[in-house]
């Protein structure tokens, strides 16, 4: 099973940016516990970040037939990109969305995303712990009726 990680803007500021929001584990720490618990639970997983919305969408159409699931971290897009929503659902990848932070406990305009109805849920609020929730819901999705 391959799943990709997708980091929006800022996140590449992790460790420094804000940490009593985000926490201190930089991207790259953060990348390290989820391929190891990827690797525990048998999955094959590529991380990819960028700062731009256009360069988000072209890699998730890349991963057409290519990955089986999406872990997709949009960052400040999560409130606005209608682009990187419809991305999301037009691939047709089952997407999970995370945060760092609670999202909805946080500024108004953080409170709403417009990409977790395309997703199969939204994680949010447990720091770095997020992603790997996310790829044990993915594990407990993948071998649901087996």
């Amino acid at each position: 099973m391959k799943v990709l990680v997708l980091h929006g803007p800022n996140l590449n500021l992790l460790g420094q940016r804000e940490p009593e929001v985000y926490g201190t584990r930089t991207l790259d720490q953060i990348n390290e516990d989820i391929q190891v618990l990827a690797s525990q639970l048998g999955f094959e997983v590529d991380f990819f970040q960028s700062n731009q919305e256009g360069v988000l969408i072209d890699r998730i159409h890349r991963g057409i037939g290519h990955y089986q699931w999406i872990i997709l971290n949009p960052g400040a897009l999560t409130h606005y990109s209608y682009a990187l929503r419809d991305a999301v659902a037009g691939a047709g990848i089952p997407t999970i969305e995370v945060h760092l932070s609670a999202i909805q406990a946080r500024e108004e305009f953080r409170s709403r995303s417009v990409i977790a109805p395309v997703c199969l849920g939204q994680i949010s609020g447990f720091g770095a712990t997020s992603y790997l929730l996310a790829l044990y819901a993915i594990f407990e999705e993948s071998t649901r009726g087996k």
